[in-house]
């Protein structure tokens, strides 16, 4: 903090309270950050990635059909280059099949992405699931 004597400033020798008060929640939020941290590291389970979809939509688009979804990983590990693949099945046998590859799916995370389909979804019975991944 400074002081103005004979319209210099000067530096105060003693700190104002508020500085102090400052340093410590400071230092304090950072230590409990740190803890919380190696606690995570220390404590969590790792479990593979485990992946579920959960389908938004369908909607009309140029290129056909368009069947957003969500694809959620509950494990504490991150899957890469995740496949999956939708399918269109029509008495029986498939008439349809699309894959799309995500990057990586981070754990315990959701992540959105989107099929599309020439046939309409509606005129037989759809199927969107992840097919694979990688450790990255």
């Amino acid at each position: 903090m400074t002081k103005q004597e004979n319209r210099r400033q000067r530096e105060r020798q003693d700190p104002h309270w508020i500085e102090w008060l400052t340093g410590v929640i400071s230092t304090l939020l950072v230590l409990a950050m740190l803890g919380w941290l190696g606690w995570e590291a220390v404590m969590r389970p790792t479990t593979p990635p485990d992946l579920s979809i959960h389908v938004v939509s369908t909607e009309r688009a140029a290129s056909g059909y368009r069947v957003a979804f969500d694809i959620a990983n509950t494990g504490t590990t991150t899957a890469a280059a995740v496949t999956v693949i939708g399918r269109i099945i029509q008495d029986g046998r498939v008439i349809e099949e699309n894959p799309v590859v995500f990057d990586y799916v981070a754990a315990q995370s959701k992540t959105e992405g989107a099929i599309f389909f020439r046939n309409d979804p509606a005129a037989g019975e759809m199927s969107i699931a992840p097919a694979g991944y990688t450790s990255p």
